[in-house]
């Protein structure tokens, strides 16, 4: 008996439909390619060249998780495996600090008087510094490791004080600077969590503590910082593993867990004009974005 042949519903637009069935639904991609060619003699060609773009697209993406993949060879293998190693390192820091003015104050002068001063503290501006030391690396398994850095910081911290109730004579507060020069002695502990290594580089982050020693500070200074300190660290790095050693680029941030304004330094203070500056603060908190480049 003679085939009959199974009619094909025509589509006006690609909108879903209640009644579509299964043939008509593989008829879609053949009406398209006829929509796109019937009244336009060139919609062969765009129609051509849109699957040759969309071609190319998929190779080129095909080529870039190729590469991923792709392995290459190692430099320095087995230096992960280490249970314990040594290492130097350098780089720079920006130090910042926040403070808590306490707005409106009474000071009681020499002679007795009292008057009303209002002075604000802020830094106005980073100035880099530098960091040196040396790390200990103990391995605790294929992804965590624990490091103990002693460092060095030599940085500087530039101070304005504005004398809001005493304004010059432009209208603009009475300023006064001070450079809060620091040197630190530090031994930061990090906890150390690395992925998995691709090749010759390796991500990871850390997280850890970092107590400090100030070295600096001046009596002649308006504002003081307390010795002893300690810091929360946070940070993120990338190892390079090179023919000879391997290379650590590492962005990390600290902030002070501890209130770092010492405030006896005003009562030590001989110079009693500098007063109203020296309390003009009641807190501070101190804050490093330091980057490092570790050796080992």
């Amino acid at each position: 008996m003679p085939v009959q042949a199974i009619p094909v519903p025509r589509f006006h637009s690609l909108a879903p439909h209640t009644n579509l069935t299964p043939k008509a639904f593989l008829a879609i991609p053949y009406r398209c390619f006829k929509r796109h060619t019937q009244y336009n003699p060139a919609g062969i060609v765009i129609l051509i060249m849109k699957i040759r773009l969309l071609f190319i697209i998929i190779l080129a993406l095909s080529d870039l998780h190729s590469q991923a993949q792709t392995r290459t060879v190692e430099n320095r293998p087995y230096t992960d495996l280490r249970p314990f190693h040594f290492g130097v390192l350098v780089g720079t820091h920006f130090q910042d600090i926040e403070f808590q003015n306490i707005g409106q104050q009474t000071i009681t002068g020499t002679e007795g008087t009292t008057t009303e001063q209002l002075i604000t503290c802020d830094q106005d501006r980073w100035d880099a510094g530098f960091t040196v030391g040396v790390l200990g690396e103990l391995r605790i398994d294929k992804h965590f490791a624990f490091r103990v850095a002693p460092a060095m910081y030599f940085g500087n911290r530039h101070l304005t004080f504005h004398h809001l109730a005493d304004p010059q004579n432009n209208g603009t507060p009475t300023e006064q600077h001070q450079d809060m020069k620091t040197a630190y002695i530090s031994s930061a502990l990090h906890l150390i969590y690395g992925a998995e290594r691709l090749n010759n580089y390796r991500p990871y982050i850390i997280a850890g503590l970092n107590p400090m020693i100030n070295l600096s500070g001046s009596s002649d200074n308006y504002l003081k910082l307390k010795r002893y300190d300690c810091y929360f660290e946070i940070g993120i790095g990338c190892d390079f593993y090179l023919p000879f050693f391997k290379l650590r680029p590492e962005l990390k941030f600290s902030y002070s867990l501890m209130d770092a304004l010492d405030k006896t330094h005003s009562s030590r203070l001989k110079d009693k004009n500098m007063l109203a500056y020296s309390n003009s603060v009641n807190k501070a908190h101190t804050k490093i974005i330091a980057l490092t480049f570790y050796f080992e």
